[in-house]
């Protein structure tokens, strides 16, 4: 593991940029009462910018099960490496957010349970440890298993992510629930085993990001240099199938709420249920996903500006990821006061994807030169960014 994967190194950053893509969107079709798009272009432009940017997580997910998985030392020094690296910079970020945003107090007593709400992004950790935790469990069958036979799963969990699409066509519009933590779901129609008494049907242990996990195992084993033409001819065709799910999917739904009258807002679970179309654990998602992999892949060689910016950059991605919601949250706001909202801004119908696109690019240029700065400063630069 001496030697740096550039592309891998290219897609982290990309990576970090369409985290900060989705982030500057969301003040677009979040607000109000937990929902709300001002007008017809703005919900274009959200469907649009907030789409391209969707596979900024599993594309985090597979570039790390592809350096880690299947484990290169033993258990304890695996986990002892991912403490230093993850949890550290993690807990750090974690005191930042409860003493920034909200009730202090309560933000403490919260995170003995879960992260704080108010740094939402801080769920991408929870979900990370938990594929730590099962990769030791794994490895043996990673280091023998063949290429048909990590394809037969690849496929089984490539088949899940159409799992939500399937419950929408057999059961029709799903009704918002609330449990008691508040936090809005769409009531499942039961599939294949699961019950309102059992969760755990036939293909739950294979949902949801493992199938990332895997893809990383098998780009590493078995894809070799694919041609520019193969790779376009995949890529291409690939992305613009899973754009078009995931865009038509939450345009459709909007225009369904709206009834073709703007402003439309409702409760946050409204927003959820928008939102769906384009979860992590969705097939659009999945297959931009496999684009972005193989269009990256063909990037091999390094220069001046790998050297200066990019390696840099990918180094401190982590912290970038950690961090960047407060300067985000700053910028947007400003830019928002500045230009306006929707149509009614100074930019007309072009307000929305000028702040999006501003808000997006400024984040990621000083939250990143902040990070790789900090990263310099001995023993505690490492804590803080990872």
């Amino acid at each position: 593991m001496e030697k740096r994967e550039i592309w891998l190194d290219w897609l982290r950053v990309t990576a970090c940029f369409l985290v900060m893509m989705t982030h500057s969107c969301e003040p677009f079709y979040l607000g109000g009462e937990g929902s709300l798009i001002l007008t017809r272009s703005d919900a274009l432009w959200v469907s649009v910018l907030n789409v391209l940017p969707r596979a900024c997580v599993a594309l985090f997910v597979f570039a790390s099960s592809y350096l880690q998985f299947p484990l290169h030392y033993s258990t304890g020094e695996f986990f002892r490496r991912r403490a230093v690296r993850i949890l550290i910079p993690f807990a750090f970020w974690s005191v930042v957010y409860a003493l920034v945003w909200g009730n202090p107090v309560q933000n403490f007593k919260d995170l003995l349970l879960n992260f704080n709400y108010a740094a939402g992004h801080m769920w991408f950790v929870y979900m990370l440890v938990g594929l730590y935790l099962i990769m030791p469990l794994l490895s043996p069958w990673a280091e023998k298993v063949g290429k048909k036979e990590l394809l037969v799963y690849i496929g089984i969990c490539f088949f899940t992510t159409f799992i939500p699409l399937i419950r929408q066509w057999v059961g029709g519009a799903a009704p918002v629930i609330y449990g008691p933590s508040g936090i809005p779901n769409a009531a499942k129609f039961p599939l294949w085993g699961e019950a309102s008494w059992n969760t755990y049907g036939v293909f739950y242990y294979l949902s949801g990001f493992v199938g990332y996990m895997l893809l990383g195992l098998y780009f590493r084993r078995f894809v070799g240099e694919l041609s520019w033409g193969r790779t376009l001819g995949i890529a291409i065709p690939v992305f613009l199938a899973g754009f078009a799910i995931c865009c038509g999917g939450f345009l459709s739904r909007v225009m369904a709420d709206s009834k073709g009258v703007f402003p439309v807002e409702g409760p946050v679970g409204l927003a959820a249920l928008w939102e769906g179309p384009w979860l992590n654990d969705t097939a659009g998602v999945a297959m931009m996903t496999l684009s972005w992999i193989l269009a990256f892949k063909k990037i091999s060689s390094a220069d001046r500006f790998y050297d200066a910016v990019i390696q840099p950059l990918s180094k401190a991605g982590y912290g970038m990821y950690l961090g960047h919601m407060i300067v985000l949250g700053l910028i947007s706001g400003w830019l928002r006061s500045s230009l306006g909202t929707g149509a009614d801004g100074v930019l007309g119908v072009w307000t929305t994807p000028v702040q999006i696109f501003s808000t997006a690019f400024l984040s990621f240029a000083i939250t990143g030169i902040a990070c790789v700065l900090i990263q310099k400063i001995p023993k505690a630069g490492r804590w803080i960014v990872g």
